[in-house]
C-alpha cells in the first residue's frame, strides 16, 4: 500500500515501484512513467530524479492541464476586437467546426508534429475537404500556437513543423469569346436591374458581394468611373435574441486595395445611361434603396440564367476571371488589371487571374510563321 501523498507501491515480488505523470496524452488522460527498486527509499530517490529531469528542461512535459481548445477560445476572444467581422467569422467557424472536434482535447505536451499531420490528414481524406481550406486552418492552428508560445515559451518548447497540403493546379473555368457573346445577348434581351448587374460584373470584373452592394451613387456617368466602396456578406449572428443564425452585412471592401476606382468603357457607360436612377442611394440590383439583392440570391439568378444559356459549372466568379482574360487577350498591362481587380499584386493577378485561351495560343503560335515555322 501506498503511504499518502505518495505512488509509490510495493510489489508482490517484493520490489517498489514509483509512479509519475510524464504528459498527457491527446486524449487528455495521463501518460505514466515508472521507477522500480529494492528499497522504498532508493524508489523514492529515482522518483524524484525523474520529475526533477522532466522539469529541467521543460514544465511542459509535467505542465498546465489546460487543452488546446482553450487557448483557441482565448485566441479567438482576443482577435473579435482587431479583426474585420466577416474575418472573425470565418475563424470562429474553423475553430469550432474543426480545430476544436479535432484537437481541442488535446493537452499541449501531447501537441505535435505527428498529432498536427494525423489531424491534416484526416480532412483531406475522411471529412474530404480541400487543400485551399485545409491551409486556411492550418492556419489558425499556427496563428494559436503563436499566441501560447508568446503566454509563455515554456508551455509549448517542443518545436511544431506544419506541412500544408499541396493544392493541385485546378484550371479556372472562363467564358469563351462564344458563350460570352451568347451570355450577353442573353442578358440584353430582356435587361431589367439584375441582368444588367450581371452583365456590369463581366465588364468590370466585379466581385459578387461587390455588385450586390453597388449604388447608383457609386457610378459617375460624367467622369466614366465605378467606385467600389462597399462589399455585402453574409455572417454569422452572434446576437442572443437574434430572429435568424445569419444576417446581411454592408461592410468594407475585402482588403485595401479591393476599394478602387475602376473607369467604364463606352459601351458598359450607355448600358448605365439606359439604366440610371435618379436616387443614388438605390441599389443597382434592384432600382430601390430600401431593397436588395444578397449574393446568394444573385448567384441563384446567374445560375439560371446560364443553364437557359446551355452553360455549365459558372458561378459568379467565373465572370470575374473571364473579364480578366479577355483583358490579357488584348495586351492589357498587368499593374492595371491587377490595380481594377483590386488585387494586392501583379503577382497574385497573374498567378491566379491570367488564363491563356485557346484562341490566344492559337494566335501566339501563328505569329511563328514570320520566321519560317
Amino acid at each position: 500500500m501506498s503511504k499518502k501523498g505518495e505512488n509509490i507501491y510495493k510489489r508482490k515480488d517484493n520490489r517498489w515501484e514509483a509512479r509519475y505523470i510524464k504528459g498527457y496524452k491527446p486524449d487528455g488522460n495521463a501518460r505514466f512513467g515508472y521507477c522500480y527498486a529494492k528499497t522504498y527509499r532508493e524508489v523514492r530517490d529515482k522518483l524524484n530524479a525523474a520529475k526533477a529531469a522532466l522539469l529541467k528542461g521543460t514544465v511542459s512535459a509535467t505542465g498546465t492541464r489546460k487543452r488546446f481548445g482553450v487557448y483557441c477560445e482565448e485566441w479567438l476572444t482576443l482577435c473579435r476586437s482587431r479583426v474585420k467581422e466577416s474575418a472573425y467569422v470565418k475563424y470562429d467557424v474553423i475553430i469550432h467546426n474543426h480545430i476544436l472536434p479535432g484537437l481541442g482535447g488535446c493537452h499541449l505536451s501531447a501537441l505535435s508534429s505527428i498529432l498536427i499531420e494525423q489531424f491534416s490528414h484526416k480532412l483531406l481524406c475522411e471529412e474530404e475537404l480541400s487543400p485551399k481550406t485545409i491551409r486556411c486552418i492550418l492556419t489558425v492552428v499556427h496563428s494559436v500556437i503563436e499566441y501560447i508560445r508568446r503566454q509563455d515559451a515554456l508551455l509549448l518548447s517542443q518545436n511544431i513543423e506544419i506541412v500544408y497540403p499541396k493544392d493541385g493546379k485546378k484550371e479556372m473555368r472562363v467564358l469563351t469569346r462564344e458563350e460570352q457573346q451568347v451570355f450577353t445577348a442573353y442578358l440584353l434581351s430582356d435587361l431589367d436591374d439584375c441582368r444588367f448587374g450581371i452583365l456590369l460584373a463581366l465588364l468590370t470584373g466585379l466581385r459578387i458581394g461587390e455588385v450586390c452592394a453597388l449604388r447608383w451613387g457609386d457610378i459617375s456617368l460624367c467622369e466614366r468611373t465605378l467606385t467600389v466602396t462597399s462589399t455585402m456578406l453574409r455572417l454569422k449572428d452572434y446576437e442572443a435574441d437574434a430572429p435568424q443564425k445569419t444576417k446581411i452585412v454592408l461592410t468594407d471592401p475585402k482588403s485595401n486595395t479591393s476599394s478602387r476606382v475602376i473607369p467604364l468603357t463606352e459601351y458598359a457607360v450607355k448600358l448605365c445611361t439606359l439604366r440610371k436612377k435618379n436616387d443614388p442611394s438605390a441599389f443597382v440590383l434592384t432600382g430601390e434603396s430600401d431593397r436588395y439583392m444578397e449574393p446568394r440570391t444573385l448567384q441563384y439568378r446567374l445560375e439560371r440564367y446560364t443553364a437557359d444559356c446551355g452553360m455549365e459549372d459558372v458561378h459568379f466568379h467565373v465572370l470575374r476571371h473571364t473579364f480578366a482574360a479577355r483583358c490579357v487577350e488584348v495586351g492589357f498591362e498587368i499593374k492595371s488589371l491587377s490595380e481594377i481587380l483590386g488585387h494586392t499584386s501583379p503577382k497574385f493577378t497573374l498567378e491566379r487571374y491570367v488564363h491563356s485561351s485557346m484562341e490566344l495560343k492559337r494566335d501566339n503560335m501563328e505569329k511563328l510563321a514570320a520566321i519560317g515555322y
